[in-house]
C-alpha cells in the first residue's frame, strides 16, 4: 500500500460502515491520489453505488456533505496523520501474539498475488442455490460470520454450524434443493463429524470448497479447492486471524460473481435504515 493509500485508510479507521460504505472506502484507498478530485458522481460510479450512497458514506464518517470530506482528504494527503508509535523493543506476550499474525498475514498477502483461484472459487460459490456453510466447533465463528454477510447478497444460504445426526440430512436436504458446492470452514481441533459431513457432500456431488490452516488437515481430499493460512499458537487458545480474512477474501470474490450483489446490500442499508436497525 503506497502513504497516501495508507493515510487515507487511517481517515476511515473507527467507523462502522456498511458493505456498501466499505465499497466507497476501498475506492477511494485505491486511488488515494485522484480521490480529493472526484466528484459524488464519479466516486459514485467507480464504486459501483448511488450518487446518495456516497453522501451517506460522508455523513458515517461525521461530515455534513460529501464536499467536506473531500476537503479532508486533501489535507489528508497534504499532512498525513502522523506515524504509528514505535514498537516495544521487547514485545510482551500479547504483543507477540499480534506480530505473529501479522507475519502470517504478510505471507498470505503474498500468496494472494494471482486471484484467480479466489475468483474461481467465488463464482462456484455464487451459482450454488441454496449455498450450504459448515463449520464445526472452533471453525463454528468464521461459519457464521460469512453466512451472516452472504445472507445480505446471496438469495439462499444455509449455516451448518451443529454437529449431530442431523448434519448430514441438512446437506442432502440442501443438494436436493439444488445446491452444487459447500464452503466448509476447518480448523484445529478437526472434529471426527467433520470427515462424515464432508463425505456425505462429496457422495451427493458437491463442490467442496475448503478453508483450513494446513494444506495437510485430515479432512481434505485433492479434488475440494483448498485455501490455507495458519493459526497462531502463541496464546492459550488458538487466533485463526488468516482463515477469516480468507474467508473475507472468499465472500468478496462472491459478491463480485453476483450480477445483483450491489442491489441487494443497497437495498439492505435502505430498510435497515428505514427500521433504524442500527445505532449509527
Amino acid at each position: 500500500m503506497s502513504e497516501a493509500s495508507a493515510r487515507l485508510a487511517g481517515l476511515f479507521d473507527g467507523h462502522r460502515l456498511t458493505p456498501t460504505q466499505r465499497r466507497i472506502a476501498q475506492v477511494l484507498v485505491r486511488r488515494a491520489e485522484e480521490a480529493p478530485f472526484l466528484s459524488s458522481v464519479e466516486l459514485a460510479e467507480s464504486a459501483g453505488v448511488s450518487q446518495p450512497s456516497v453522501t451517506r458514506f460522508a455523513v458515517a464518517l461525521g461530515f455534513d456533505g460529501y464536499p467536506a470530506l473531500r476537503r479532508r482528504l486533501r489535507e489528508a494527503l497534504r499532512g498525513g496523520d502522523g506515524t504509528p508509535p514505535a514498537e516495544a523493543a521487547e514485545p510482551n506476550v500479547y504483543q507477540q501474539a499480534v506480530l505473529a499474525e501479522l507475519a502470517a498475514l504478510r505471507r498470505l498477502a503474498a500468496e494472494l498475488a494471482d486471484p484467480t483461484r479466489l475468483e474461481r472459487a467465488g463464482r462456484l460459490l455464487a451459482g450454488s442455490r441454496p449455498l450450504p456453510v459448515l463449520g464445526l466447533r472452533a471453525a463454528a465463528a468464521e461459519a457464521r460470520g460469512f453466512a451472516y454477510f452472504a445472507a445480505k447478497v446471496h438469495p439462499d444460504v444455509r449455516l451448518l454450524d451443529e454437529g449431530g445426526s442431523h448434519l448430514a440430512d441438512r446437506i442432502e436436504q440442501a443438494a436436493d434443493a439444488g445446491a452444487a458446492a459447500l464452503l466448509c470452514f476447518a480448523l484445529p481441533r478437526y472434529p471426527r463429524e467433520l470427515v462424515g459431513a464432508l463425505g456425505v457432500a462429496r457422495t451427493l456431488g458437491l463442490d467442496v470448497v475448503l478453508v483450513a490452516d494446513s494444506p495437510l488437515i485430515p479432512v481434505a481430499e485433492p479434488a475440494d479447492q483448498l485455501f490455507t493460512a495458519p493459526v497462531s499458537t502463541a496464546l492459550s487458545f488458538d487466533t485463526a486471524c488468516g482463515p477469516m480474512l480468507l474467508g473475507r477474501a472468499l465472500l468478496e470474490a462472491l459478491c463480485d460473481a453476483l450480477p445483483d450483489a450491489q442491489a441487494r446490500l443497497e437495498r439492505f442499508d435502505t430498510r435497515a435504515a428505514d427500521r433504524d436497525v442500527f445505532l449509527d
